[in-house]
């Protein structure tokens, strides 16, 4: 299966419903064995991918990662990025915001996180949160959440522009049904259930208020530049598979290009044969 990156971008100007995209759909001719065994060649190249986006050293890429709570940010990120080099990659999980960062603006905690040229950063949630918590509980007044949209779209244009940063934004689309499954699993793995916050189950409360806000968010901020795609979750391994897909397609297209190299490499030549004799 190819062109993943044209099979599931919202490109922000139709109205939609999230109930009206499939959650569990995996493609019709795609099975977890195909999957298993496509995985290592897909992580073989977003490791070729990195080394040349680091070479270049003109680029770099910014994930997103947003989602209902086990909607599985954290397994993309061990999954998918298994082979990438730490040297050149970053993941920051945005929690709730401390104090100095409340007596900042919005963005001054993500700014700081974005890639810098060659590198790659993950956020595990993001800005993203500053439209949707504070919206749900009512931490800020509508006035505010709702002028962030554009703020957030101004943000990430400039970091395209001025960075040549490739933003890409994964929306991870699970069931509440499929949620609650994840749950089961983590009371009944004692290497998981750490995890567990009384959180899991008080924002489950909240579904439809969440979902009403990524709609908005999606509408609202799925650009050019920075584009959203709906990732079907319930199945893991289709979901890690597809968001991997879409992250070579993208850095495909940004067509690298290696630098030449800075010494005489017919002398380096000659001084490594005579290196051998010697």
């Amino acid at each position: 299966m190819k062109n993943f990156a044209k099979r599931f971008p919202f490109d922000g100007h139709k109205k939609f419903k999230l109930s009206d995209v499939a959650t569990e759909w995996h493609g019709a001719a795609m099975t977890r064995k195909d999957e298993q065994e496509q995985s290592k060649e897909q992580a073989k190249t977003l490791s070729q991918l990195q080394q040349q986006l680091y070479a270049e050293h003109k680029h770099s890429l910014l994930i997103i990662l947003q989602g209902i709570d086990a909607a599985g940010k954290d397994g993309v990120i061990k999954h998918v990025m298994a082979g990438i080099n730490p040297q050149g990659c970053s993941v920051t999980s945005f929690k709730q915001p401390t104090k100095e960062e409340l007596d900042h603006d919005f963005l001054w905690r993500i700014h700081q996180h974005s890639p810098r040229r060659g590198d790659i950063a993950v956020f595990n949630r993001s800005h993203y949160e500053d439209v949707l918590v504070v919206r749900v509980h009512r931490l800020v007044e509508k006035s505010v959440w709702s002028a962030r949209f554009e703020q957030i779209n101004q943000f990430e244009a400039l970091l395209g522009s001025d960075s040549s940063t490739k933003i890409l934004k994964f929306f991870l689309h699970m069931s509440p049904q499929e949620q609650l499954r994840r749950f089961k699993k983590r009371l009944e793995d004692p290497l998981r259930q750490w995890i567990i916050s009384d959180a899991d189950y008080t924002e489950r409360k909240f579904w439809d208020d969440y979902t009403e806000a990524y709609e908005d968010v999606l509408r609202k901020t799925s650009t050019d530049h920075a584009p959203w795609y709906i990732i079907p979750s319930d199945k893991k391994w289709f979901r890690n598979f597809s968001v991997g897909q879409i992250l070579i397609e993208a850095m495909q297209a940004m067509d690298f290009q290696l630098p030449k190299s800075s010494v005489d490499l017919a002398a380096i030549q000659r001084e490594y044969h005579d290196a051998t004799w010697s």
